[in-house]
C-alpha cells in the first residue's frame, strides 16, 4: 500500500484505501455524542445520538461521513464516501485542466490573399464565440530568411480583427513559426 493512505473497512463490508490527510470523519471516526444528520437525499432528519446515525447509514447501506465537524452540534451526512471522493478528485482535476479553447489558425508567409481571408473569416467566428485564436506562421527552408513577411501578415490580421479583439501575445518568432495570440476584446 503506498505511504500516506491506510484501509478503512466502510458499512456494506466494502474495504476502501483512502487518503490520510482527508478531513473528513467517517462511520465510526465520529467521536460526538449527538450529529445533526442530513440523509442520503439532503433531507434534514434532525439532531440524533451517534448509535441511530450509524444504524440509519447501515440501513441505506451508505456511510456516515462528518461534514461539518465544527458546527454544534456537528452534521453528519448519510452518503458514499468512495464517490463524494471521486467526485471530489474529479473536480479538483477539473480545476487543474488548463483552458483549452485557443483555437489556431496556421498561414506560411506567402499565403495568397483570398486564402487569408477565408482564415480570418474563420478566427472572426472562433472570436465571436469568445475562443482566443493564435495565429501561427510557418516557415519553410531559406522562407525564414524574410521574417518581415510574416510580421506584416500577423499585423494586418490584427487590424483587420481589431473590431472584435485585441492581441494578447504580440507577433514573436519561435524557431521556424511566427505566433501571435488574439483574445477577443472585452464587452463594454
Amino acid at each position: 500500500m503506498p505511504q500516506g493512505e491506510t484501509n478503512r473497512r466502510f458499512s456494506g463490508g466494502r474495504r476502501c484505501t483512502i487518503p490520510q490527510r482527508t478531513s473528513y470523519r467517517v462511520n465510526e471516526a465520529i467521536r460526538a455524542p449527538k450529529v445533526q444528520l442530513i440523509g442520503p437525499n439532503g433531507e434534514n432528519l434532525g439532531v440524533v445520538s451517534r448509535a441511530e446515525a450509524l444504524r440509519r447509514a447501515a440501513e441505506a447501506n451508505l456511510d456516515l461521513v462528518e461534514v461539518a465537524p465544527n458546527a454544534n452540534p456537528p452534521v453528519c451526512r448519510i452518503m458514499d464516501y468512495g464517490k463524494f471522493l471521486y467526485e471530489k478528485k474529479k473536480k479538483a482535476r477539473e480545476r487543474k485542466r488548463p483552458n483549452r479553447d485557443i483555437k489556431e489558425m496556421r498561414l506560411r508567409p506567402r499565403t495568397a490573399l483570398h486564402d487569408r481571408n477565408i482564415k480570418i473569416r474563420e478566427a472572426r467566428e472562433w472570436l465571436e464565440a469568445g475562443h482566443k485564436v493564435r495565429v501561427v506562421v510557418l516557415f519553410r527552408g531559406r522562407e525564414i530568411t524574410y521574417p518581415e513577411l510574416a510580421l506584416n501578415n500577423l499585423k494586418e490580421i490584427a487590424q483587420e480583427l481589431a473590431d472584435l479583439a485585441r492581441v494578447e501575445v504580440p507577433p514573436r518568432l519561435e524557431g521556424r513559426r511566427m505566433v501571435m495570440v488574439l483574445a477577443p476584446s472585452r464587452k463594454k
